[in-house]
């Protein structure tokens, strides 16, 4: 094989295509700092056994193992930052009242985690910890829209759910690791007849609430029905009244509910919502409340947010129009070059992008598109159009 053929779902980043990521993530940080939110940035590796506290199975298996030729001591590629974040929040920063922290940078999977995505996701993420309220859930959703806004995406659908509902549900039932699985694929995929099979010595009322999940999605007449049928269960009910609360402060937005939907369900606590746009084959943000997140640190504490993947938004987002450069001629050593250096110094320093133009390739491909040029006029140096 070729040394320059790359692995499977790996790609290089391209100028055209890395200035337009560059520009949204500029974007994406400078919207969460409006809201306040504060930029860490955590290792790339860490001790494995420190990066995988309390993490899913999921999670393991996503990330990359290494050994650290120093300690010996097996190392991990983070897969997501979220964990990381908690741990900054739990031991780093210690705060007793809010924190809100944001991040953007690189994480690793060993495997591609929909179709044709890349392994090498640049994760941009917000989360908010110290706040067990409702209005944590709002500001984590309000931030994920105007963050997508700020890059442009148009015509977006938050699709919400509360994990609550299902664990309400089998409260008490004993089922292993493997049988709630189960249970928890056919809820996912909405296998009405595997799930009745699956719940047929499940009490009667459990087993036809189940059944009634698979049919509870679409707009916001699906709470009033799920409030209906569903047994009258307080974190339940706290779950659809958070839900309703969510959904009637999203002005504006299209929002759907997918009361089935169990993505997560063994990382998030309470609702969760994941933000689907015209055109993307997946969700381009998923988030919600996992207040269990800091317990592995010593520090249990509410805490809710949500993450993206920077290249999913290239297609989505509309590039930005290009700022026109100025050609100038190369500054050598020979003849009266001290003026158009101080020239070209004085333009970039107002922050222009001055190209000089290199001995003998004056013909070649304008990447920047150069739209004036710097030229003599007299004994001065000018900026002239093209």
């Amino acid at each position: 094989m070729s040394a320059w053929v790359l692995p499977d779902h790996i790609a290089d980043v391209l100028p055209s295509e890395a200035r337009h990521i560059e520009e949204l993530r500029r974007e994406l940080l400078d919207t969460a700092c409006g809201y306040g939110y504060e930029l860490v940035m955590p290792p790339l590796l860490e001790h494995l056994d420190s990066l995988l506290t309390g993490t899913g199975e999921a999670l393991r298996l996503q990330t990359f193992k290494v050994v650290d030729q120093l300690s010996g001591r097996t190392m991990g590629l983070r897969a997501d930052t979220t964990p990381q974040v908690a741990r900054i929040d739990a031991h780093l920063l210690n705060r007793q009242g809010v924190a809100r922290l944001c991040y953007c940078g690189p994480v690793l999977h060993t495997r591609p985690d929909r179709p044709h995505a890349t392994r090498e996701p640049l994760q941009f993420g917000a989360e908010i910890y110290g706040h067990a309220g409702v209005e944590a859930d709002l500001e984590a959703l309000l931030l994920a829209l105007d963050c997508l806004k700020a890059a442009r995406v148009q015509d977006l659908t938050v699709d919400m759910a509360d994990t609550r509902i299902v664990r309400a549900l089998l409260a008490g039932i004993a089922l292993d690791e493997d049988a709630l699985a189960r249970v928890h694929a056919a809820l996912s995929v909405k296998d009405a007849s595997e799930l009745a099979q699956l719940a047929r010595d499940f009490p009667a009322t459990v087993r036809e609430a189940l059944l009634a999940l698979v049919t509870l999605y679409g707009d916001e007449q699906v709470l009033a029905e799920a409030q209906r049928c569903l047994p009258d269960l307080p974190p339940l009910r706290e779950a659809l009244v958070n839900l309703r609360w969510l959904a009637g402060h999203l002005q504006g937005a299209k929002v759907s509910f997918d009361l089935a939907d169990l993505r997560g369900y063994a990382y998030y606590t309470g609702a969760r919502f994941a933000i689907y746009a015209t055109g993307a084959s997946d969700s381009l943000v998923r988030g919600g409340r996992y207040d269990e997140v800091g317990a592995v640190f010593g520090r249990n504490r509410p805490a809710v947010g949500f993450s993206l993947d920077l290249k999913a938004l290239v297609p989505l987002a509309p590039r930005r129009a290009r700022r026109g450069a100025i050609r100038a001629p190369w500054a050598g050593n020979g003849g009266d070059t001290s003026a158009l250096r101080s020239a070209i110094a004085a333009l970039r320093g107002r922050g222009e992008t001055v190209v000089c133009v290199m001995p003998g390739h004056e013909s070649e491909a304008d990447e920047f598109l150069c739209d004036r040029e710097l030229a003599r006029a007299g004994d001065q140096w000018v900026v002239k159009a093209i």
